[in-house]
């Protein structure tokens, strides 16, 4: 695969991820101790990251570096959502898990 390619598909993640979570380039720039500089330009997919950013950044993100760099969920993934499903009460962990079976019956078959 390209290379070029392959760093805008991360930056597309990132970007997607950092929005997802309701942050801004800056905020980002902070959670992660990069610059907003950096943050822009590996959302853009103009640079690629040394390991210790990627590193970094995937925590500000709350991703592994897997997702981050291939956009496959490993268990690292799994074991953080796994994390943040510990901080809810059992109702919310009960409605979570009816939102993801809605999900399941909704994309069943799909290959997204």
């Amino acid at each position: 695969m390209d290379v070029e390619l392959c760093l805008k598909e991360m930056g597309r993640r990132i970007m997607e991820r950092r929005k997802g979570m309701g942050l801004t380039q800056e905020a980002l720039a902070e959670k992660s101790d990069l610059t907003t500089q950096f943050v822009s330009y590996a959302e853009s997919g103009k640079r690629g990251m040394r390991p210790e950013n990627l590193m970094k950044m995937a925590e500000a993100l709350g991703v592994s570096t897997d997702y981050l760099l291939t956009g496959d969920i490993i268990d690292k993934d799994k074991l953080l959502l796994s994390d943040k499903l510990d901080r809810l009460t059992p109702r919310q962990v009960r409605l979570v898990e009816s939102i993801i079976d809605e999900c399941i019956l909704l994309y069943d078959g799909e290959n997204c």
